[in-house]
């Protein structure tokens, strides 16, 4: 065995090589991301890796390598689990034959994501297993099991770690990695992966007979598990977990909810051994409900009546005001956070010379009375410069635009979307704006890469996730196809091309799109692109902060004259809005 101090998905990456994984697949969202970052770069891997397009893509190719009878991993943040949510409900039915492992890391307090949802309902809905670790190194060893059970089964195994775990990091235990032998083989069976209502029936039945015995092997396995040390006694689940055995009291009794279905004849045991049950767990209150349902008159504290919160992140002075409030600890022993005062918000900022900046400053001086429906990304940070309305959830930029220009509303509606969110749920949208006659303006935000989850490639960057070339798709061309006639790519540097271009979308009827591309800053500076620096000339800055206002994080404002910092990565914006023509090219990047 070898111990090494590893991020929560490094260890979950290891632990999928010592499994001998076959087949990886995925779509990029904190905090997931790193499962697949770390497995791509491997120089001895045996697996095949990909990027897909979209978690529904990356899900149906997993489930196909499954029913192979290969080991397969797909992996996602909680919100890509609603997009890939047709296939998951019927691989219930289909089942797989090689282990089929589904990484959904969910993301309480939202802490990058547009909502705290609980992947543990849809492991409830789809009636499969899910796994909930309660540290790194519980996730790492999980992922072992989760392969066997799957394949004990014959049913895909959801793993859903949170943002705690899987950005956490500690000592892990590791096993060697093992090469596969398995060779995919497809053994046709219409009966089994064909889902006409004929099938379905059958195969539903079948989903439904293996539930206890799934039920009773995760207690076997010692995933779920108890200690009676008292007549008061604490249920927990995934992180809360490791923070109620950091705070349990002498004398009261603890179980360990490490993966679902519970086994209600065994929980039941336990609670009714108890005067009282305290259940503390993060967002949905999926243990809570089964405990309240075999509890009889035992009284049950939690969210449902008041006791944890239903939003949020759980920590482990959050976890001991609970104990505290429901009688299960005398004292909490973390004194309350007391805030600085006066320290300065530090508000997420778009990167100095990022392209969506200048994009958005021409957007707003054309459209200044208009409609901004954006999208998931880097981005979205357009907030700041008053260009973003809405944001829903991937691709829905280009619908939501669409609806309120058929809504009746007069302003003019102009969208963003980034080049991999377009690539991901945007075609449909456009498809559909174009077919359905809409009266909007699309401006595809083109930085070449998927940035904000970790510049992964996509089927724009011209590789696939393990750096082999691939042919770039042309965003010109597939706008084309979906049938709009206006489709005009600019560098968004030019702030004025960019703006004569805007003017001429403008004074056009129907669905008009505007590639704005220019490569990520970031990924500028790593692959060696030099543009030099950008300074203020004192002597001709006469103080009027057009450029501080721009709103670039590399401008500052000093002795009433602007001054640039070694942020500058050399765009040259603020140089062509300089009225008086102060800012000069110098210095070195």
């Amino acid at each position: 065995m070898e111990r090494k101090y590893l991020l929560g998905n490094e260890a979950i990456a290891h632990a999928c090589l010592e499994s001998g994984v076959d087949f990886v697949s995925g779509y990029p969202g904190t905090p997931s991301s790193e499962v697949i970052d770390t497995l791509r770069v491997q120089p001895d891997r045996s697996c095949y890796i990909e990027w897909s397009v979209n978690e529904k893509v990356a899900l149906e190719n997993a489930l196909a390598a499954a029913w192979c009878g290969v080991r397969a991993l797909c992996t996602m943040k909680h919100v890509g689990l609603n997009v890939a949510a047709d296939p998951l409900m019927t691989s219930a039915y289909t089942g797989v034959t090689g282990g089929l492992v589904i990484m959904s890391a969910d993301d309480p307090f939202a802490h990058s994501s547009q909502n705290e949802q609980d992947t543990r309902c849809y492991a409830h809905f789809a009636r499969v297993p899910c796994f909930d670790p309660a540290s790194v190194q519980e996730a790492h060893d999980m992922i072992r099991d989760a392969f066997l059970l799957s394949e004990e089964f014959g049913l895909p195994v959801i793993f859903r770690p949170t943002t705690r775990i899987c950005h956490s990091k500690g000592d892990v235990e590791l096993g060697p990695a093992v090469t596969s032998t398995r060779k995919g083989e497809f053994h046709k069976d219409p009966r089994q992966y064909v889902v006409i209502p004929a099938h379905t029936r059958i195969l539903h039945k079948k989903l439904n007979e293996k539930q206890p015995a799934i039920r009773k092997r995760l207690v076997e396995r010692g995933l779920n598990r108890f200690e009676v040390r008292g007549t008061a006694a604490i249920i927990a689940s995934g992180i809360a977990a490791s923070y109620v055995r950091e705070l349990l009291p002498a004398g009261v009794s603890f179980m360990k909810i490490g993966a679902y279905p519970i086994d209600e004849e065994w929980l039941g045991d336990f609670v009714r051994k108890h005067e009282k049950i305290l259940v503390i767990e993060e967002l949905a209150p999926e243990v809570e409900e089964c405990v309240r349902q075999v509890a009889g008159c035992v009284p049950v504290f939690g969210k449902k009546n008041g006791y944890a919160p239903y939003e949020g992140e759980l920590s482990p002075a959050s976890v001991a005001a609970i104990m505290e409030k429901a009688g299960f600890l005398q004292k909490n022993p973390y004194p309350p956070v007391q805030p600085v005062p006066d320290i300065p918000a530090r508000p997420p900022i778009l990167c100095a010379g990022c392209l969506h900046r200048s994009a958005f400053y021409a957007i707003k001086k054309v459209y200044k009375d208009a409609i901004y429906p954006s999208d998931i990304g880097c981005y979205t940070l357009g907030i700041q410069l008053g260009v973003v309305d809405t944001t829903i959830c991937m691709g829905a930029s280009i619908t939501v635009a669409s609806g309120i220009a058929h809504s009746g509303e007069t302003r003019d509606v102009i969208c963003t979307i980034g080049d991999s969110t377009f690539l991901h749920t945007g075609i449909q949208g456009l498809l559909n704006a174009v077919y359905n006659g809409a009266n909007m303006t699309v401006v595809i935000l083109d930085n070449r890469i998927t940035a904000m989850t970790g510049h992964q490639p996509n089927p724009n960057t011209g590789v696939t996730a393990c750096g082999v070339e691939s042919p770039p798709v042309s965003l010109e061309a597939l706008c084309r196809a979906c049938g709009v006639t206006f489709v005009e790519t600019i560098d968004p540097y030019d702030v004025t091309g960019m703006v004569n271009i805007l003017q001429e979308s403008k004074k056009r009827e129907g669905v008009k799109v505007i590639i704005a591309k220019q490569m990520c800053v970031i990924m500028a500076r790593r692959t060696g692109v030099k543009r030099g620096r950008y300074m203020v000339d004192t002597e001709t800055c006469n103080g009027c902060g057009t450029c501080v206002r721009y709103g670039c994080p590399a401008i500052e404002f000093s002795d009433e004259k602007a001054r640039i910092t070694d942020l500058c990565n050399g765009c040259a914006v603020c140089a062509d809005l300089c009225p008086t023509g102060a800012i000069v090219r110098g210095g070195k990047r």
